[in-house]
């Protein structure tokens, strides 16, 4: 459904894409779960680097990812993020790399974007919505936020014609806020919200 209001006709690839998110866990996967269920169908890598939670492999086996294509890597701090960031790039070691990273520089940004340039990976970068006036080199930024019955999307930048207004999309699920007290177990009532286990 999303991929007709794209430019590309879909999530781009050797790219950056920043997705930034009211609330955490607020249905940003749902989006990229039919994108990187091809992909892991293909026998293509995915990565999900530094995550606030833990991924959920019964939820991501139910969407159709093939979890033995799936590899997680958690890092203690900030910067080596973007570091194992661009090294995977640069050495084309995945097909679709997610990493969330709240507080990222400018310059920072722009040596992702150009290692994502030069990679062939669907890249997806996740911050907090309030970074949504700050300058970027993303190819494509979206804002999205939560809404009773699914996700209001808001293209902020795209290479290409773009939606002017606001998309609303449906999800299968209520969209449900993250607990946050501890990252590492926390638990969600809806497994592909945020893929955690209950």
């Amino acid at each position: 459904m999303l991929d007709r209001h794209l430019p590309s006709n879909g999530w781009p690839s050797g790219a950056l894409t920043e997705i930034l998110t009211a609330v955490e866990g607020g249905g940003e996967l749902q989006l990229m779960l039919p994108a990187l269920a091809s992909l892991s169908a293909a026998g293509r890598r995915i990565v999900w680097l530094a995550p606030p939670h833990l991924p959920f492999a019964p939820a991501l086996a139910a969407a159709g990812i093939e979890l033995r294509n799936v590899a997680v890597v958690r890092t203690p701090r900030r910067r080596e993020v973007l570091w194992v960031a661009e090294q995977m790039l640069r050495a084309r070691a995945c097909h679709a790399l997610l990493l969330w990273c709240r507080d990222v520089r400018y310059a920072e940004l722009r040596r992702l974007a150009v290692a994502a340039d030069a990679s062939h990976a669907l890249v997806a970068l996740f911050r907090p919505q309030q970074t949504a006036q700050a300058p970027s080199p993303a190819a494509l930024r979206l804002e999205l936020r939560p809404t009773a019955d699914g996700l209001e999307l808001r293209i902020l930048k795209c290479r290409g014609p773009r939606s002017e207004g606001p998309l609303r999309l449906r999800v299968d699920r209520p969209v449900h806020a993250l607990d946050r007290s501890s990252p590492a177990t926390s638990r969600s009532r809806d497994p592909v919200a945020w893929l955690c286990p209950a």
